[in-house]
């Protein structure tokens, strides 16, 4: 059975819409109880009020209702799911990318749903900005919460320890790991007062190996992923009331995965990447963005709240083969 909500006149937020339709159920739900005719139609509205009540709950978990997160990278792929997904569950994001326009779409998107956002451009290897970012979330949404370090770049196609160059593992380690110590460093600068979350998106990467996979990017990868534990110890030993964390995605079909199509002379279309891609993932599929979306969603909430220092691995098996 489908549902079609007519919301009211001036039902603008997410958190209104959610219990306009509680209550709308609960009235249709006591009207189908008292015309239910028979023991096995009052099973079915037992069993729909048993689900809604375990809907309403799900809805509940992962809440970040009055958090403020800034996301970077969240012109598409995982950092356009985490936005999307912590302004459902009731933050206000600041989404910031290299590609303004994107970043705009992002946050047009949320507003259009009822949720709050703003956009702003952002090159996450200037440290000048991070302060502007900063400074924008704090003076719009009045404080800061949540930090998703997600804006990074590729490494798979890239050349191997004799063939690449230094500049190459330059620009990768800048904008993949010198970019995450500023956004951790100004975020544990304004967070250390009220608490918060720092979440690093790292990679499988920065856990194994692999052929066709440039040093830099491992090399990076991993970086995040022992930055984040050295954060969150020293968050801990000063008494702030700082998690930090880092998600390892494994593979995960975004324009940046697609761009890796070429990689190797047999891998000629999007097709031949996502089989080849395949057969690493016991899970039997790609992960999706929101899969890591909402990883993000459960560290910046409170239902992670007696974790820090830890590595979220969301790969579909990939690390276990």
């Amino acid at each position: 059975m489908l549902l079609h909500f007519i919301f009211p006149a001036g039902t603008q937020n997410m958190e209104e819409k959610w219990n306009y339709r509680v209550r709308s159920c609960n009235w249709l739900l006591c009207e189908l109880a008292d015309i239910a005719a028979s023991p096995e139609q009052l099973r079915l509205i037992n069993v729909l009020w048993e689900t809604q009540i375990c809907i309403r709950s799900g809805d509940d978990m992962n809440r970040v209702d009055e958090k403020v997160a800034i996301v970077t990278g969240g012109g598409s792929g995982i950092g356009e799911s985490s936005s999307e997904l912590l302004a459902e569950g009731g933050a206000s994001v600041v989404v910031t990318d290299i590609n303004e326009e994107a970043a705009e779409h992002t946050a047009d998107i949320i507003k259009q749903r009822g949720g709050r956002a703003i956009s702003m451009y952002q090159d996450v290897t200037d440290e000048g900005r991070w302060q502007e970012v900063v400074e924008a979330a704090t003076s719009k949404f009045g404080k800061l919460n949540v930090l998703v370090n997600n804006a990074g770049i590729g490494g798979v196609g890239m050349d191997d320890i004799e063939q690449s160059s230094f500049e190459d593992w330059r620009k990768i380690m800048s904008t993949n790991l010198d970019a995450v110590y500023l956004g951790c460093k100004k975020a544990v600068e304004v967070m250390k007062g009220e608490g918060g979350s720092i979440i690093n998106i790292s990679s499988v990467m920065g856990i194994v190996a692999s052929v066709g996979v440039g040093p830099a990017y491992n090399a990076s990868k991993g970086g995040v992923r022992l930055l984040s534990k050295q954060v969150a110890v020293h968050c801990g030993t000063l008494g702030y009331k700082i998690r930090v964390n880092s998600i390892h995605p494994g593979f995960i079909w975004t324009p940046m995965m697609r761009s890796a199509v070429g990689v190797a002379d047999e891998i000629t279309t999007e097709e031949d990447l996502r089989q080849m891609l395949l057969l690493r993932h016991p899970i039997g599929r790609l992960g999706v963005a929101e899969d890591i979306a909402k990883g993000v969603r459960f560290l910046a909430s409170e239902d992670s709240s007696f974790m820090t220092g830890s590595e979220l691995v969301i790969d579909g098996g990939y690390t276990a083969v």
